[in-house]
């Protein structure tokens, strides 16, 4: 049975994170104590019929939302090609 304690902002940032690629779905367990299928039941009763398909297609057999099965590069937590934050502010790139 889901989490019946999640506050809406909770259930909106479960959902982005669940919507991200390289977000597994033990970071979600971490931080909100649902496991895999709670994420599945959750994102069917939030999402309208073809976003729900559309997120299940995405992640059905994707190796990044299951941390076991990630390559090791992929266990980083930001882009190769991020700048430096300074200031609060993400240098941007002169093209």
């Amino acid at each position: 049975m889901p989490n019946t304690t999640l506050t809406e902002a909770d259930i909106d940032r479960v959902i982005e994170m669940a919507w991200e690629d390289r977000t597994p779905f033990e970071a979600i367990f971490a931080q909100f104590g649902l496991t895999e299928a709670e994420v599945i039941a959750l994102m069917r009763r939030q999402l309208k019929p073809a976003s729900w398909r559309m997120w299940r297609q995405r992640v059905v057999g994707r190796a990044t939302k299951h941390a076991n099965k990630r390559p090791a590069d992929a266990r980083r937590f930001r882009a190769d090609r991020q700048r430096a934050v300074s200031r609060n502010k993400i240098s941007k790139r002169n093209s």
